[in-house]
C-alpha cells in the first residue's frame, strides 16, 4: 500500500436495537484492515461508535418509560461490550450525544447558514418516522415508505433546508476523477446515477414540538438538528474539528466503511456537508454487502438475523472472524449459515492449519525432544516453499489494498495446504529411521512455514496466531518487512499442547413435520382409465427436475495433471464451505497454470465417480469453440466461492 497512515471509521450504529451480525462484519472488517496496514507499517487510526438521537431513539424510550439520555447509555453499552470480545480494538468511540459531537456539529450548521448554505421555509411532504425522512408523492411505493414499507403520514411544517443541489455538479466531478474513492465500482455508478437524476435540496431540522432529542440548531433553538446531519458529522467531530491538530493529521487520510443501505447518505449528503463547509473529501468511501439469510436481507423487522454473541460464544470469536472475512467479498452480499462457518472451521482450520500444526509438534516432541530441529541447507523442493512464503508477502500486501481480503487469506491458506502435502510426501515419520537430517529438515522448513502463515494471518485471528507463534517458540513479527525465512530459532522450545481449532458437530435441524397423507383418489369410470398422462416431450426434462440440479461457483485452487492421460486435470477447488476434488477433462485445451486461481461453474450435487482411480466430486461446466478449443463457464466478476446460479 502506497500511504503511510489511515483514518478508518466504520457507520455509527443506530440505538434501535441491540448488534447483529451486519454490525459485526462491517467493524471485524475494519479492524483486520487497520491491522493489516499496521502490519505493512503504516500508522492508523481507528474510529467507531454509536448514532443516538432521532425520533425512533425517542419513541422507544417513551415506551420503555425512560428518559432518551437513560435509553442510550444502556444500549450502547450493548455495542461498547461486544467489540473487546470479538478482539475488535479500536482507537476512539465516539457518541452523538457527547459534548465533543455536539459542538461540532453546532459549529457545522453556524458555518453553513452564516455562509448562506442554509435557508428555512414551508414544506409539505409524506413524512417517514421510522426512515426519518420526507418522501415526494412519486417517490412511495403503494403510499408506503420505498426504504421500510411502513405507513407515512402527511406533514406541513416550517423547516430549514441545506443548499445540497449547489454541490452536485462538483461531487460528481470528484467522483469521475478519482475512480477509487467510492468502492466498488458498481457503487460509484450508482451514485452518479443519483446525481443525474437531480439533486435536491436537503431538510436538516426538526421541530422541537415533534421531535425534541437531538441537537438543538445554533440559531434557533426551536429545532433540533436532522439525525443525518448530526451523526455524520461525527467522522470529523472524533478528530477535534475545526480546530484540534488530529484533525489535520488524521482526516486527510480518512477510509469510510459503511453498509450499501446507507451509500446515498454517506456520498452524497456528507459529501457535500464537507464540499459546502470547505473540508476536504475523505480518501475513499467502501460499501459492504449484505449478510443474507436464505437469499433476503438479514433484516430486524423479518427476525433473521444472526446473533454476533451466539456465534462467537459456541464457536469462538477467532473463527466467526475467520468466517466473515474469508466468506464475504468486499463489497457483495453472502449468505450466512451456521452449517456453512463449522463448514470452514473443519475444513479451513482445524483440518488444514491445526492439524498440521499438531502433526508437526507431535513429531518434534517423539524425535527431537521438543526443540526446533536444525534444518541446515534447503533441497530444491524447500527452496520452493520458501520463495512460495517469501512472495506471498507482497501478494497479501495487493490484495489487501485491492480490498480483496477473502483472497489474501486464501492465499495464505495455499500455502499451509502446500506444507501438508509437502509433509505428507516428505513423511518425516519413516525417513528420522534412515535419515535424521532430511526428517529435521521437513519439520523445520513445515514449522517455518506455518510461523510465516501466523503472520499474515495474526490480522484475521490476532488471539489464535499470536498463540501459534508462541507454541512456535518463535517472537511475533509486527511489520511485514521483518519477515524473513530462517528466522524461527533452532532449539526453540514447542509448546503446542492442545489443538488450536477443534473439529465441531454440524448444528442439527428439527425435521420439519411429514405432510398429511394425500387423500387416495375416488375410483374412475373405466372410460377415464384408458386416458394418456401427460408427459414430457422426449428430450424435455421437467421444472422440478431442473431444480434438482445444483449449480455453484467455485474457485480453483489447485491444478495438475493426471498420470497417464492426457487430458485429464486434477482439480482442488474452494466450494465456499468446503474444499473439493474435481477431474476435468480439459487437458487438452487448458494448462493447469492457467485454471488455478479462476472461478468457474460447477455441479455440486453431481454424484461422485471414479475417473482414473480418482474420485471426481463434481463436474466443471465448459463450452466447445468452433476453432476446436475449450470455454470455462464462469461468472463476469469476482462471486463469494460457493454461490448458487439460478
Amino acid at each position: 500500500m502506497a500511504a503511510d497512515r489511515y483514518y478508518n471509521t466504520t457507520p455509527l450504529y443506530y440505538l434501535n436495537a441491540k448488534p447483529h451480525i451486519g454490525h459485526a462484519y462491517c467493524t471485524v472488517l475494519v479492524d483486520a484492515m487497520t491491522r493489516f496496514e499496521r502490519l505493512f507499517g503504516a500508522e492508523v487510526h481507528f474510529l467507531t461508535g454509536t448514532d443516538e438521537h432521532g425520533q425512533k431513539v425517542q419513541k422507544a424510550a417513551e415506551q420503555r418509560g425512560l428518559t432518551p439520555q437513560q435509553h442510550v447509555d444502556e444500549l450502547q453499552a450493548a455495542f461498547r461490550d461486544l467489540w473487546p470480545t470479538l478482539h475488535i480494538a479500536y482507537d476512539d468511540f465516539i457518541r452523538t450525544t457527547e459534548p465533543r459531537h455536539t459542538q461540532a456539529v453546532r459549529t457545522l450548521l453556524q458555518r453553513l447558514y452564516d455562509q448562506g448554505d442554509i435557508y428555512v421555509q414551508d414544506y409539505a411532504g409524506w413524512y417517514s418516522t421510522a426512515a426519518e425522512r420526507f418522501w415526494a408523492e412519486e417517490e412511495l411505493v403503494d403510499g408506503k415508505c420505498p426504504d421500510t414499507g411502513l405507513e407515512v403520514q402527511y406533514i406541513t411544517e416550517r423547516n430549514y433546508f441545506f443548499k445540497m443541489s449547489k454541490y452536485g455538479e462538483t461531487l460528481r466531478a470528484h467522483i469521475v476523477a478519482n475512480p477509487g474513492f467510492i468502492r466498488p465500482a458498481n457503487r460509484a455508478n450508482e451514485v452518479l446515477g443519483f446525481l443525474d437524476k437531480g439533486l435536491q435540496d436537503l431538510c436538516i431540522s426538526r421541530p422541537k414540538e415533534r421531535l425534541s432529542w437531538g441537537i438543538p440548531i445554533p440559531f434557533d433553538e426551536d429545532y433540533v438538528t436532522y439525525v443525518w446531519f448530526d451523526a455524520l458529522t461525527n467522522y470529523i467531530a472524533a478528530l477535534g474539528w475545526p480546530d484540534d491538530p488530529a484533525f489535520e493529521k488524521w482526516w486527510p487520510h480518512a477510509n469510510h466503511y459503511i453498509g450499501k443501505d446507507i451509500l446515498t447518505t454517506h456520498s452524497v449528503y456528507w459529501t457535500t456537508m464537507l464540499l459546502a463547509a470547505g473540508v476536504p473529501l475523505p480518501q475513499s468511501i467502501t460499501a459492504t454487502g449484505w449478510w443474507l439469510s436464505g437469499d433476503r436481507k438479514m433484516s430486524k423487522s423479518l427476525g433473521n438475523v444472526v446473533d454476533p454473541l451466539g456465534m462467537k460464544d459456541v464457536y469462538g470469536p477467532e473463527v466467526l472472524r475467520y468466517f466473515l472475512l474469508r466468506d464475504m467479498v468486499v463489497g457483495l452480499d453472502s449468505n450466512f449459515t451456521e452449517e456453512a462457518l463449522v463448514k470452514r472451521n473443519n475444513s479451513d482450520l482445524a483440518n488444514d492449519l491445526g492439524n498440521l500444526a499438531r502433526r508437526a509438534a507431535g513429531l518434534v516432541g517423539r524425535y527431537f525432544e521438543g526443540k526446533v530441529p536444525d534444518g541446515g541447507p534447503p533441497t530444491p523442493d524447500e527452496e520452493e516453499i520458501i520463495a512460495e512464503a517469501t512472495s506471498l508477502r507482497g501478494r497479501v500486501q495487493d490484495l489487501v489494498g485491492d480490498l480483496a481480503v477473502h483472497n489474501a487469506i486464501e492465499e495464505t491458506m495455499q500455502l499451509v495446504r502446500r506444507l501438508n502435502k509437502y509433509m505428507t510426501d516428505t513423511a518425516p515419520f519413516k525417513t528420522i529411521k534412515t535419515d535424521p537430517a532430511a526428517a529435521a529438515r521437513s519439520l523445520y522448513t513445515v514449522l517455518e512455514g506455518l510461523r510465516h502463515a501466523a503472520c499474515l494471518l495474526a490480522p484475521v485471528m490476532p488471539e489464535k496466531m499470536a498463540e501459534l507463534t508462541a507454541a512456535l517458540g518463535a517472537e511475533p513479527v509486527t511489520l511485514i518487512h521483518d519477515l524473513r525465512w530462517g528466522g524461527l530459532a533452532p532449539g526453540a522450545t514447542l509448546t503446542m499442547e492442545e489443538a488450536l481449532f477443534p473439529r465441531r458437530d454440524m448444528p442439527t435441524v428439527d425435521a420439519p413435520e411429514a405432510p398429511a397423507e394425500p387423500a387416495k383418489p375416488a375410483k374412475k369410470e373405466k372410460a377415464d382409465k384408458k386416458a394418456p398422462a401427460s408427459e414430457p416431450e422426449a428430450g424435455v426434462i421437467t421444472f422440478d427436475d431442473f431444480m434438482k440440479v445444483e449449480l455453484r461457483v467455485a474457485t480453483v485452487l489447485e491444478a495438475e495433471r493426471v498420470s497417464g492421460s492426457d487430458k485429464l486435470l486434477r482439480l482442488q477447488v474452494d466450494l465456499g464451505a468446503e474444499r473439493r476434488q474435481v477431474v476435468a477433462g480439459i487437458g487438452k485445451q487448458i494448462a493447469p497454470e492457467q485454471i488455478v486461481g479462476r472461478q468457474v461453474v460447477m455441479v455440486a450435487n453431481l454424484a461422485p465417480r471414479k475417473i482414473f482411480k480418482l474420485e471426481s466430486q463434481g463436474m466443471i461446466l465448459a463450452i466447445d469453440t468452433p476453432e476446436g478449443g475449450l470455454e470455462l463457464l464462469q461468472p463476469t466478476g469476482p462471486v463469494p466461492a460457493g454461490e448458487r446460479a439460478h
